[in-house]
């Protein structure tokens, strides 16, 4: 306790009971580490946030199951059947499933299931081929008029609208009436022609959409060409709409390419599809109905996988969607 002497100054040093200072300890950490942000890893993309909740979702992995299934069947059916599909024995015409042979015979007396199996492969090869000749022409008309503008976004738009005015369905149908040799490059071109508008259309959207925004325009002001622009900058980020679409296009293509087969106008009977064979079954519907029961579930399975994953890949991909 201080002295309180009279006469005599208390030590300024000294404290009173109860009001003694305390300090804290020293940190031992300095500055940058309290400051610093601890690393949480690379920078989250577009697709790798995509590639995030798509593999959080059952329907994408049922969906990839199925196309990969089926892409596997149309590129190696051998490994599935040992069976020629156009070995035929009338004797056996519309037969039940025995050992051997699951499906049983059509009409003609082919194996069912050998059919379907290489019907995947004509089905599957127009689908593809029609869908990637589609998105380049569909893409790069869409991207051209919707990031340039101007006139040449009115000629461009005009002979889309032109197109897009003729349905798919009927404008197959009339051209493959007046074709000559129906081959599957035959039905991908027509199917091409008629098909591209719609991917033009929302490729043209959604470039337009991409283009006002700061990064392309900060791109346009550090001395980047337009095309650079656009291929660098513009187009994958335009991307995702058009992806989503060409995934659920893809089963409409194998579906029109059944349509067209099933209505004779499609691939010749030579050429074994699922279209072909459905329109074959139609006589045998009320007397054996599993003969078309299986082309036309093979055909109703794929194009169901690809309308899934172009779900999956549009809750993915669209931001309105993703954050729910």
């Amino acid at each position: 306790m201080a002295d309180l002497t009279p006469g005599v100054l208390p030590d300024p040093t000294a404290r009173r009971r109860g009001q003694e200072h305390f300090f804290a300890e020293l940190d031992e950490e300095g500055l940058g580490a309290v400051d610093a942000v601890a690393d949480s890893g690379a920078p989250s993309t577009m697709w790798g946030e995509a590639w995030r909740k798509l593999r959080r979702r059952p329907l994408f992995w049922v969906a990839a199951f199925v196309i990969v299934l089926v892409c596997t069947v149309a590129l190696f059916p051998s490994l599935f059947t040992s069976q020629d599909p156009r070995y035929c024995v009338l004797a056996n015409s519309l037969e039940r499933p025995r050992p051997g042979h699951p499906f049983g015979f059509d009409r003609q007396g082919c194996d069912l299931y050998s059919r379907v199996i290489y019907g995947a492969r004509s089905s599957v090869s127009v689908g593809v081929l029609t869908t990637a000749l589609a998105l380049v022409l569909g893409t790069t008309v869409g991207a051209l008029a919707g990031f340039f503008r101007g006139w040449l976004d009115s000629v461009l738009s005009r002979i889309t609208d032109i197109f897009f005015a003729v349905p798919l369905v009927l404008g197959a149908i009339v051209f493959m009436q007046v074709t000559e040799s129906r081959t599957i490059v035959t039905v991908v071109l027509v199917l091409a022609v008629f098909g591209w508008p719609a991917i033009a259309r929302i490729a043209r959207g959604s470039v337009m959409n991409v283009a006002t925004n700061d990064y392309v325009t900060a791109s346009r002001a550090l001395g980047a060409g337009r095309f650079g622009v656009l291929s660098r900058h513009v187009l994958p980020n335009a991307a995702p709409p058009i992806i989503v679409y060409v995934t659920v296009a893809l089963g409409v293509f194998i579906v029109t390419e059944a349509t067209l087969s099933f209505l004779g106008v499609g691939l010749p009977p030579s050429v074994i599809s699922w279209g072909g064979d459905i329109s074959q079954a139609r006589a045998s519907l009320r007397t054996r109905p599993g003969v078309l029961f299986y082309p036309a579930g093979a055909l109703a399975l794929t194009v169901l996988g690809f309308i899934m994953m172009g779900d999956a890949v549009r809750d993915a991909l669209d931001p309105r969607v993703r954050d729910r």
